[in-house]
Protein backbone atom coordinates (compact mmCIF):
# COMPACT_ATOMS: atom_id res chain seq x y z
CA UNK A 1 0.00 0.00 0.00
CA UNK A 2 1.36 3.42 -0.89
CA UNK A 3 -0.37 5.96 1.30
CA UNK A 4 0.13 9.61 0.31
CA UNK A 5 2.21 8.59 -2.69
CA UNK A 6 0.10 9.68 -5.61
CA UNK A 7 2.12 12.66 -6.83
CA UNK A 8 3.28 11.09 -10.05
CA UNK A 9 -0.16 9.75 -11.09
CA UNK A 10 1.19 7.41 -13.70
CA UNK A 11 -2.09 5.94 -14.87
CA UNK A 12 -1.79 2.75 -16.86
CA UNK A 13 -5.43 2.03 -17.43
CA UNK A 14 -5.60 -0.45 -20.24
CA UNK A 15 -8.45 -0.69 -22.65
CA UNK A 16 -9.06 -4.31 -21.81
CA UNK A 17 -12.15 -3.67 -19.72
CA UNK A 18 -13.49 -0.93 -21.98
CA UNK A 19 -15.23 -2.90 -24.69
CA UNK A 20 -18.65 -1.31 -24.52
CA UNK A 21 -20.47 -2.92 -27.40
CA UNK A 22 -23.76 -2.13 -25.72
CA UNK A 23 -24.94 1.37 -24.94
CA UNK A 24 -26.68 2.14 -21.67
CA UNK A 25 -28.64 5.06 -23.11
CA UNK A 26 -31.80 2.96 -23.42
CA UNK A 27 -31.71 2.32 -19.68
CA UNK A 28 -31.66 5.92 -18.51
CA UNK A 29 -32.65 8.04 -21.52
CA UNK A 30 -35.77 9.35 -19.70
CA UNK A 31 -33.40 10.84 -17.11
CA UNK A 32 -32.34 13.44 -19.65
CA UNK A 33 -35.76 15.05 -19.32
CA UNK A 34 -34.94 15.76 -15.69
CA UNK A 35 -31.21 16.39 -15.98
CA UNK A 36 -29.94 18.92 -13.44
CA UNK A 37 -26.68 19.43 -15.33
CA UNK A 38 -27.32 23.06 -16.29
CA UNK A 39 -28.36 23.89 -12.72
CA UNK A 40 -25.12 22.77 -11.03
CA UNK A 41 -22.90 25.51 -9.62
CA UNK A 42 -19.72 24.07 -11.13
CA UNK A 43 -17.47 26.73 -9.56
CA UNK A 44 -18.58 25.53 -6.14
CA UNK A 45 -18.02 21.81 -6.76
CA UNK A 46 -15.08 20.39 -4.82
CA UNK A 47 -13.77 17.06 -3.60
CA UNK A 48 -11.82 16.11 -0.49
CA UNK A 49 -9.00 13.54 -0.76
CA UNK A 50 -8.77 13.80 -4.55
CA UNK A 51 -5.42 12.73 -5.99
CA UNK A 52 -5.53 15.26 -8.84
CA UNK A 53 -6.79 18.76 -7.96
CA UNK A 54 -10.04 19.56 -9.76
CA UNK A 55 -10.78 15.96 -10.76
CA UNK A 56 -13.96 15.89 -8.67
CA UNK A 57 -15.29 18.92 -10.52
CA UNK A 58 -14.17 17.39 -13.83
CA UNK A 59 -16.32 14.26 -13.53
CA UNK A 60 -19.37 16.36 -12.56
CA UNK A 61 -18.80 18.55 -15.62
CA UNK A 62 -18.95 15.53 -17.94
CA UNK A 63 -22.06 15.65 -20.09
CA UNK A 64 -24.40 12.73 -20.57
CA UNK A 65 -22.77 12.10 -23.97
CA UNK A 66 -19.37 11.81 -22.23
CA UNK A 67 -20.56 9.46 -19.48
CA UNK A 68 -18.71 6.38 -20.78
CA UNK A 69 -15.36 8.14 -21.20
CA UNK A 70 -12.75 6.88 -18.71
CA UNK A 71 -10.95 10.23 -18.44
CA UNK A 72 -11.10 12.50 -16.61
CA UNK A 73 -11.44 10.33 -13.54
CA UNK A 74 -11.73 11.09 -9.84
CA UNK A 75 -9.24 9.06 -7.84
CA UNK A 76 -8.81 9.09 -4.06
CA UNK A 77 -5.45 10.01 -2.60
CA UNK A 78 -4.43 9.01 0.94
CA UNK A 79 -7.05 6.28 1.41
CA UNK A 80 -10.24 4.96 -0.16
CA UNK A 81 -12.62 7.66 1.11
CA UNK A 82 -13.85 10.66 -0.92
CA UNK A 83 -16.19 13.54 -0.08
CA UNK A 84 -17.83 15.48 -2.95
CA UNK A 85 -19.66 18.78 -2.43
CA UNK A 86 -22.10 19.74 -5.19
CA UNK A 87 -24.05 23.03 -4.90
CA UNK A 88 -26.90 23.96 -7.22
CA UNK A 89 -27.85 27.35 -8.63
CA UNK A 90 -31.30 27.11 -7.07
CA UNK A 91 -33.40 24.65 -5.12
CA UNK A 92 -33.93 21.17 -6.53
CA UNK A 93 -36.19 18.22 -5.93
CA UNK A 94 -33.73 15.39 -6.33
CA UNK A 95 -34.98 12.20 -7.99
CA UNK A 96 -31.80 10.17 -8.40
CA UNK A 97 -28.03 10.17 -8.57
CA UNK A 98 -26.26 8.82 -11.66
CA UNK A 99 -22.71 7.53 -11.43
CA UNK A 100 -20.22 5.29 -13.18
CA UNK A 101 -17.25 3.51 -11.67
CA UNK A 102 -15.83 0.15 -12.80
CA UNK A 103 -15.97 -3.61 -12.17
CA UNK A 104 -12.69 -3.42 -10.19
CA UNK A 105 -11.99 -3.34 -6.46
CA UNK A 106 -11.53 0.45 -6.76
CA UNK A 107 -15.27 0.88 -7.38
CA UNK A 108 -17.00 2.67 -4.48
CA UNK A 109 -19.31 0.47 -2.44
CA UNK A 110 -21.14 2.69 0.08
CA UNK A 111 -22.48 6.18 -0.67
CA UNK A 112 -23.83 8.39 2.12
CA UNK A 113 -25.71 11.52 1.05
CA UNK A 114 -26.09 14.68 3.15
CA UNK A 115 -28.34 17.63 2.32
CA UNK A 116 -27.65 21.38 2.66
CA UNK A 117 -24.58 21.07 4.89
CA UNK A 118 -21.30 22.96 4.61
CA UNK A 119 -19.59 21.37 7.62
CA UNK A 120 -19.09 17.78 6.50
CA UNK A 121 -15.53 16.47 6.73
CA UNK A 122 -14.33 12.89 7.12
CA UNK A 123 -14.84 12.89 10.88
CA UNK A 124 -18.39 14.27 10.80
CA UNK A 125 -19.32 12.15 7.77
CA UNK A 126 -18.60 9.02 9.79
CA UNK A 127 -20.61 10.26 12.79
CA UNK A 128 -23.59 12.04 11.23
CA UNK A 129 -26.69 10.19 10.11
CA UNK A 130 -27.00 10.74 6.33
CA UNK A 131 -30.25 11.66 4.64
CA UNK A 132 -29.84 8.37 2.77
CA UNK A 133 -27.27 5.59 2.47
CA UNK A 134 -26.94 3.77 -0.85
CA UNK A 135 -25.18 0.54 -1.76
CA UNK A 136 -23.45 0.72 -5.15
CA UNK A 137 -22.80 -1.96 -7.74
CA UNK A 138 -19.43 -3.14 -9.00
CA UNK A 139 -20.03 -2.45 -12.69
CA UNK A 140 -18.84 -0.32 -15.61
CA UNK A 141 -22.42 0.65 -16.44
CA UNK A 142 -24.03 3.92 -15.41
CA UNK A 143 -25.95 3.30 -12.20
CA UNK A 144 -29.12 5.25 -11.43
CA UNK A 145 -29.67 5.46 -7.68
CA UNK A 146 -33.17 6.67 -6.73
CA UNK A 147 -33.40 8.73 -3.55
CA UNK A 148 -36.28 9.07 -1.11
CA UNK A 149 -37.99 12.03 -2.72
CA UNK A 150 -39.80 13.06 0.45
CA UNK A 151 -36.40 13.77 2.03
CA UNK A 152 -34.82 15.46 -1.00
CA UNK A 153 -37.48 18.04 -1.88
CA UNK A 154 -35.55 21.21 -0.95
CA UNK A 155 -31.94 20.59 -1.90
CA UNK A 156 -29.54 23.46 -2.52
CA UNK A 157 -26.35 21.51 -1.83
CA UNK A 158 -25.42 17.82 -1.78
CA UNK A 159 -22.50 16.26 0.03
CA UNK A 160 -21.62 12.76 -1.16
CA UNK A 161 -19.46 10.58 1.08
CA UNK A 162 -17.90 7.57 -0.65
CA UNK A 163 -17.09 5.63 2.48
CA UNK A 164 -15.40 2.50 1.14
CA UNK A 165 -14.80 0.42 -1.96
CA UNK A 166 -14.93 -3.22 -3.01
CA UNK A 167 -11.34 -3.87 -1.96
CA UNK A 168 -12.38 -4.80 1.60
CA UNK A 169 -9.50 -2.80 3.02
CA UNK A 170 -6.91 -4.03 0.51
CA UNK A 171 -7.50 -1.26 -2.09
CA UNK A 172 -6.48 2.27 -1.06
CA UNK A 173 -7.68 3.95 -4.24
CA UNK A 174 -11.34 4.59 -5.07
CA UNK A 175 -12.18 5.67 -8.63
CA UNK A 176 -15.24 7.35 -10.10
CA UNK A 177 -15.54 8.51 -13.72
CA UNK A 178 -19.03 10.07 -14.00
CA UNK A 179 -21.48 11.77 -11.66
CA UNK A 180 -24.83 13.27 -12.61
CA UNK A 181 -28.17 14.19 -11.07
CA UNK A 182 -31.81 13.89 -12.04
CA UNK A 183 -34.59 16.00 -10.58
CA UNK A 184 -36.57 19.23 -10.82
CA UNK A 185 -35.08 22.69 -10.44
CA UNK A 186 -36.76 25.72 -8.87
CA UNK A 187 -35.43 29.25 -8.75
CA UNK A 188 -35.07 30.45 -5.19
CA UNK A 189 -37.68 32.80 -3.76
CA UNK A 190 -37.79 36.34 -5.05
CA UNK A 191 -37.01 38.10 -1.77
CA UNK A 192 -33.58 36.50 -1.19
CA UNK A 193 -32.63 37.14 -4.83
CA UNK A 194 -33.52 40.83 -4.55
CA UNK A 195 -31.70 41.28 -1.27
CA UNK A 196 -28.53 39.66 -2.58
CA UNK A 197 -28.71 41.69 -5.76
CA UNK A 198 -29.13 44.92 -3.81
CA UNK A 199 -26.30 44.17 -1.43
CA UNK A 200 -23.82 42.89 -3.98
CA UNK A 201 -22.84 46.17 -5.73
CA UNK A 202 -22.15 47.99 -2.45
CA UNK A 203 -20.96 45.45 0.12
CA UNK A 204 -19.70 48.22 2.45
CA UNK A 205 -22.99 50.10 2.61
CA UNK A 206 -24.44 48.15 5.51
CA UNK A 207 -21.14 48.07 7.38
CA UNK A 208 -20.87 51.88 7.25
CA UNK A 209 -24.33 52.21 8.76
CA UNK A 210 -23.30 49.93 11.62
CA UNK A 211 -25.80 47.20 10.81
CA UNK A 212 -23.18 44.87 9.32
CA UNK A 213 -24.33 41.37 8.41
CA UNK A 214 -27.71 41.62 10.11
CA UNK A 215 -28.86 44.14 7.53
CA UNK A 216 -29.50 41.38 5.03
CA UNK A 217 -32.06 39.82 7.33
CA UNK A 218 -33.44 42.86 9.13
CA UNK A 219 -34.69 44.48 5.94
CA UNK A 220 -37.04 41.63 5.11
CA UNK A 221 -39.70 42.64 7.59
CA UNK A 222 -39.31 46.36 7.05
CA UNK A 223 -36.76 48.67 8.61
CA UNK A 224 -37.64 50.65 11.68
CA UNK A 225 -37.07 54.40 12.12
CA UNK A 226 -33.47 55.45 11.90
CA UNK A 227 -32.15 52.22 10.38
Amino acid sequence: MSHHCHDEHSHSHGDGGHDHEHDHSDDITPALQYSLYQHIDFDGVNAMNEAAPGSGRAIVKKTWAERLQVEPELESDADEQIILNVPFTGQVKLHSILLRSSPSDSAPRTLKVFINRTDVDFDTASELAPAQELELAQTSGVQELPVKRALFGKVQRLTLFLEDNFGDGDEDVTRLSYLGFKGEWMQLGRAPVNILYEAAPNPNDHAVKGTNVNAMGSGIGGRGPGV
